[in-house]
C-alpha cells in the first residue's frame, strides 16, 4: 500500500500575471533559485523524470503563448504536502483564465480521480468526486459516427 497521489494541473494563467506571481510560480516549478521567505519551503511542482509509483513522467511546464500563459503539471504528491499544495492550487485558481476542469487528484490505488474545477467568476477551486454505478465497457475515445 502506498500513500502517494497523482496531481495533474492544466490551466492558463493570464498574460497580465504580475511579475511577483510569475516568479513564485516559476520557483514552484524549479525554474528559479530564489530563497523563500519560509526556510522550510520547497518547490511543490519541480519533480521531473520517471514517476516512482504512479507511472508515466513527472512534468511541470509554463510557457507563454498567444492567449497568455499555459501551465501543465503532473506530479507525485504525498499527503504531508497537502496543506501547502491546497494553498498553491487555490492561489492558482484565483489567477487562472481557465473555467471548468483544471486537473485532477488521484490516490495511487484508485481507478478514478477527483476532478479539480475552477470557477473564474468567484476565483475558487473545488474538488468533485465522480460517482459511478456498475462498471460499463465503453471505448476510451468515443466514436463520433457510431
Amino acid at each position: 500500500m502506498s500513500d502517494l497521489y497523482e496531481l495533474q494541473l492544466v490551466l492558463d494563467p493570464p498574460d497580465s500575471l504580475p511579475d511577483t506571481d510569475l516568479a513564485l510560480l516559476q520557483w514552484h516549478l524549479g525554474e528559479r533559485d530564489d530563497d523563500p521567505e519560509n526556510p522550510d519551503a520547497y518547490p511543490l511542482l519541480a519533480s521531473r523524470g520517471p514517476a516512482s509509483r504512479i507511472g508515466g513522467a513527472l512534468v511541470g511546464v509554463l510557457v507563454q503563448g498567444a492567449r497568455g500563459w499555459a501551465l501543465t503539471v503532473r506530479q507525485e504528491v504525498h499527503p504531508d504536502e497537502f496543506d501547502r499544495l491546497r494553498e498553491l492550487v487555490v492561489w492558482l485558481g484565483r489567477r487562472t483564465s481557465t473555467f471548468g476542469a483544471i486537473g485532477y487528484l488521484r490516490f495511487l490505488e484508485n481507478d478514478v480521480p477527483d476532478v479539480l474545477v475552477a470557477d473564474t467568476a468567484s476565483g475558487t477551486v473545488r474538488r468533485l468526486t465522480p460517482t459511478s454505478g456498475p462498471a460499463e465497457e465503453i471505448d476510451p475515445i468515443p466514436d463520433p459516427w457510431g
